[in-house]
């Protein structure tokens, strides 16, 4: 399972802050990071499941939102079930949303039944710990912290976060790709490309209409930032005093060699992010079409767990050909697209 939307390396430097004004988000970020050091700790073996699809899709999403009351004990207690209406929640009512737009990209444009391809329930839990600074897919359901209130507002606010995390899930169930170096930037990045999908099929916006902004709206008005990542310009979504510089690359040429972050999967998920926006754009219309259709066949495709992003680059062009045509347009902006981000494509498969 994945560490949660928010990067450590975001959380560290907000839990090092010795401004006065900030001695609580700190303390909220110190026991974000000390909780997710365990979650990490405790991860257990997700094996792949596959990616076969029921011969029915279901009627719709199948979702259950729990008050977790601000404490870890999960699920915690059952407030808004399938069909319920809407209640006074907030949190609630946007987990409810989120899932159930996600739920839609999935069934309406790639056919898929839920997560798992078989019509996983989706489940949710509100209001988790006291002033958590994350959200996250544990294997099983959506988990979304409050924020501490002063940097980080509350989790469910972003359709997209609900969607990246999700996606998770999707990834877990269909190319179980390992959590660490380029396979894991390629898991992160390929939850931020379907998290923004679900954001832009919601508002129906072309790829030239998106922000590509991934977690907009989760800072507080006192960060100088309008988001954790964008896949348009990566390394650009904030740049303030207390959270540092968005360190995300664009390209190879940036690429961090590094131990932390599971060998930096959220500070290189920038560059097959990038990847993803050039071929979107390059392409044109309504990204998930076509841009995120080839994504989704690669996810089917079999790739091995250590796939790097070579190997993926390759698939995606192969999928791209496979639906599409040898010089096809769609096929020519793949390749242009992982050129753009400086990954050459060989012809090889998954590495």
């Amino acid at each position: 399972m994945a560490s949660g939307i928010v990067p450590p390396y975001l959380l560290t430097r907000l839990a090092q802050a010795g401004q006065p004004h900030l001695q609580e988000a700190a303390l909220a970020a110190r026991r974000t990071l000390d909780h997710d050091d365990d979650r990490r700790a405790a991860r257990l073996s997700l094996s792949v499941e596959g990616g076969s699809l029921v011969a029915e899709l279901s009627a719709g999403p199948e979702r259950t939102i729990s008050d977790a009351k601000h404490t870890d004990t999960l699920p915690g207690t059952t407030v808004r079930a399938e069909g319920d209406p809407a209640v006074d929640d907030v949190a609630v009512n946007e987990a409810y949303d989120g899932l159930g737009a996600t739920f839609e990209l999935y069934a309406d444009v790639y056919d898929r039944n839920s997560i798992d391809g078989r019509g996983l329930p989706l489940d949710g839990s509100v209001h988790y710990e006291k002033d958590y600074d994350n959200a996250f897919w544990n294997g099983e359901r959506m988990v979304f912290g409050d924020g501490d209130g002063q940097v980080f507002g509350r989790f469910t606010v972003s359709v997209d976060v609900i969607g990246h995390e999700l996606t998770h899930g999707v990834t877990q169930y269909t190319a179980g790709l390992v959590y660490k170096d380029q396979a894991g930037a390629l898991n992160e990045s390929i939850s931020d490309v379907f998290g923004s999908l679900v954001l832009q099929y919601s508002h129906k916006q072309t790829a030239a209409q998106a922000t590509w902004l991934i977690g907009q709206g989760l800072f507080t008005a006192r960060v100088k930032g309008v988001a954790l990542r964008s896949m348009k310009a990566p390394g650009t979504a904030y740049d303030d005093p207390v959270l540092g510089k968005d360190p995300q690359p664009a390209t190879m040429a940036g690429y961090v060699e590094t131990e932390d972050d599971d060998g930096g999967v959220h500070t290189n998920s920038g560059i097959p992010n990038h990847a993803f926006y050039l071929v979107a754009t390059g392409i044109g219309g309504y990204a998930w079409e076509k841009a995120g259709r080839i994504w989704y066949d690669t996810l089917l495709a079999g790739m091995k767990p250590t796939t790097d992003f070579a190997g993926f680059a390759a698939l995606t062009l192969a999928a791209a050909t496979k639906r599409y045509g040898e010089g096809s347009a769609e096929a020519d902006a793949v390749r242009a697209g992982w050129s753009g981000v400086g990954v050459a494509i060989d012809g090889g498969g998954a590495s």
